[in-house]
């Protein structure tokens, strides 16, 4: 199936590893132009820039979904580099596992923590794709990919502030589909993983989550980037507004 990606722009947030890298990679397979961001791994989106083909296909920016100027500055740039961004992926979160035997009740949390969990993963991503829509709206085409989690669904021990910014992920995406003037936005929920972070999950609970799992496994980062690709292409022509799950059943 051609996907239509051939010389289109792809902007992908958190790019430097996990679900972020490997769909940046597949875009870059497909002859997107990437433009991946990053927030403290300079180092790594360099690598990647080269690893994707070097400065004629791929691009490297800092930014930072707690800083609104670092978001404009970052997008801005993007746009700057090839004339505009036609796929917007909002995969970078701001959040850190915890055990959930050592972590705090939401009554003790400090107001502080759970305001910037909320603030970076609802408001940053909103801003990273506002300041795309222009653009898009100009051409009467784009494609907006949203990454959420299961969590939002199912829950999870300690995940009470990153389930609910994840949950209005959800809202922002059914509300901008009746406004999006050719562009489609959807919102894809991984599910377990395998990317580096599941190097600090205790593995009693990974392999409690792959029991719980239907398919007796987990994702790939690469499985969840393929879908996250096709969402973001031509080849998505009429998929809008929804959730999609990539978490073996879950």
């Amino acid at each position: 199936m051609d996907l239509g990606l051939q010389g289109k722009r792809v902007l992908v947030t958190g790019a430097t590893q996990g679900i972020g890298k490997a769909t940046a990679q597949a875009f870059a397979a497909e002859g997107a132009r990437v433009v991946i961001t990053y927030h403290s791994a300079p180092a790594k989106a360099e690598q990647l820039v080269e690893e994707l083909g070097g400065g004629e296909r791929a691009y490297a920016v800092p930014l930072d979904l707690n800083d609104p100027d670092a978001i404009a500055a970052g997008v801005r740039a993007a746009e700057e580099r090839w004339g505009g961004i036609d796929v917007v992926v909002a995969n970078a979160q701001t959040w850190v596992w915890v055990d959930p035997d050592k972590q705090p009740p939401l009554e003790d949390l400090p107001v502080d923590e759970w305001f910037a969990t909320m603030r970076a993963n609802v408001e940053g991503h909103i801003r990273t794709v506002r300041h795309t829509l222009r653009g898009m709206r100009e051409r009467g085409w784009g494609r907006v990919v949203l990454l959420s989690s299961v969590t939002a669904q199912t829950g999870m021990p300690g995940s009470e502030i990153y389930s609910a910014a994840k949950s209005a992920l959800h809202g922002f995406a059914r509300g901008l589909m009746w406004n999006s003037d050719g562009i489609l936005v959807n919102v894809v929920a991984p599910g377990g993983t395998v990317t580096e972070q599941l190097a600090n999950v205790d593995p009693k609970l990974i392999e409690k989550s792959i029991q719980e799992t239907p398919s007796g496994r987990l994702t790939t980062a690469d499985e969840v980037a393929q879908l996250i690709v096709f969402l973001g292409s031509a080849g998505n022509g009429n998929i809008n507004g929804e959730v999609i799950h990539t978490a073996g059943g879950r």
